[in-house]
C-alpha cells in the first residue's frame, strides 16, 4: 500500500469509529449502516484522485518484501 492508501484507510477508520461513538451504537443491529466514515474517506480520496489525476490506489505492498521468508514444512517435504 502506498502512504495515501494507508491514511484514507486510517481516516476511514478513525471517522466510522467516532460516528459510532457519537450515536453509542452497540453490537450489529444498531451499528449497521452507520459505517459513513468509509464513504466520506472514498469522497476524500476521490477528491484528491481528480485533483493530482493519479490514483490513490496502487498494487504495491508498503513493505518491503522478507529476505529469508520462512517456508513451512509440508506432507511432502521431508
Amino acid at each position: 500500500m502506498s502512504e495515501a492508501e494507508l491514511i484514507f484507510t486510517a481516516l476511514a477508520e478513525l471517522s466510522t469509529r467516532q460516528i459510532a461513538e457519537s450515536v453509542e451504537a452497540t453490537g450489529c443491529r444498531k451499528f449497521r449502516g452507520r459505517g459513513k466514515g468509509r464513504t466520506d474517506s472514498q469522497e476524500a480520496r476521490l477528491d484528491l484522485e481528480n485533483k493530482t489525476g493519479k490514483s490513490v490506489v496502487t498494487g504495491e505492498n508498503f513493505l518491503p518484501p522478507p529476505r529469508n521468508p520462512k517456508r513451512l514444512k509440508g506432507k511432502n517435504d521431508e
